[in-house]
């Protein structure tokens, strides 16, 4: 995909501007690169700017979902940048398997630590992710992870908003402009309850199932059943799916009751809120995580 210039009679984009800007005065730059709408927009820009000197790095774990993987290396081919798949070894670190509401930290934590090897071994000067203004008003401890590694935000810097970043996406030209938000797959499991492998491709086998009957915007609350027996292991899908496709959903009901149970869930559940960012999170009040006897 060769990215252009705003097409003839558009409006300035004085953010778009000093975005391009920003690279320029970096000279190179590592993009933490997810294959979301922020970071390819953020890849596209500097590709754009700086050539084979801005690098995508994609960090791949178990919580990284394999549609998003395979998406990911798609949009990086796409806009011709240089992409980069490295191993994250978070699912190794015990504070990120407990899952506290700080998990993102951990997570986030090895991701930067990564690019304190890859960026001075592939001659880059900074280290770039793409948050923008939106994402600082929710509960985002992987935010600290950042600051506290040195990370630029440039969008952040830009005074981009994610709606600004939609639309800009469109004109120019990028393939993702309207994807929907997809959050690591350790964000399905409630805060106090364990990471495991197997629980993230549960979740992963589930979601990708119901992206395949049509399904857009798609997640998988992984819950605990407790029987008070030594039996194996019982969870309830709890599936959010956006709201303008819940009476969809509900005509699906019985295929994905039987795609959650051919996953292993004992029960499969359609949550009526529908789907909204961070629903994990409305348990904690002040941001605390509460511990239930």
């Amino acid at each position: 995909m060769t990215l252009t210039a705003l097409p003839l009679g558009s409006e300035p984009e004085p953010k778009l501007e000093r975005l391009r800007g920003l690279f320029a005065e970096m000279g190179s730059a590592l993009v933490c690169f997810s294959g979301g709408v922020d970071s390819a927009f953020v890849l596209a820009v500097a590709h754009q700017v700086l050539g084979d000197r801005a690098v995508a790095m994609t960090a791949v774990s178990p919580s990284l979902a394999p549609e998003e993987r395979a998406l990911a290396v798609s949009v990086a081919a796409q806009i011709g940048a240089r992409h980069e798949l490295v191993e994250s070894m978070e699912i190794e670190d015990e504070s990120y398997l407990q899952n506290h509401s700080d998990r993102c930290f951990h997570c986030k934590s090895e991701l930067y630590r990564l690019t304190t090897v890859k960026r001075p071994a592939w001659g880059l000067a900074h280290v770039v992710n793409g948050t923008n203004l939106d994402d600082l008003g929710d509960y985002r401890p992987g935010l600290e992870a950042a600051r506290n590694a040195g990370v630029r935000s440039p969008l952040v810097e830009a005074e981009f908003h994610k709606e600004d970043i939609r639309r800009i996406a469109s004109k120019i030209g990028l393939s993702v402009w309207d994807k929907p938000a997809a959050a690591c797959l350790s964000s399905r499991i409630p805060y106090g309850t364990r990471v495991s492998r197997e629980r993230l491709a549960q979740i992963g086998s589930l979601e990708a199932d119901l992206h395949a009957l049509g399904l857009r915007q798609v997640r998988v609350r992984w819950h605990a059943v407790s029987t008070g027996e030594a039996t194996p292991e019982a969870s309830i899908a709890r599936i959010e799916v956006a709201e303008p496709e819940l009476a969809r959903a509900f005509e699906l009901r019985a295929e994905m009751t039987r795609a959650g149970k051919a996953r292993g869930f004992a029960y499969v559940t359609l949550d009526l809120q529908g789907y909204r960012m961070g629903s994990h999170n409305e348990v904690l009040p002040g941001k605390r995580l509460t511990l239930l006897a």
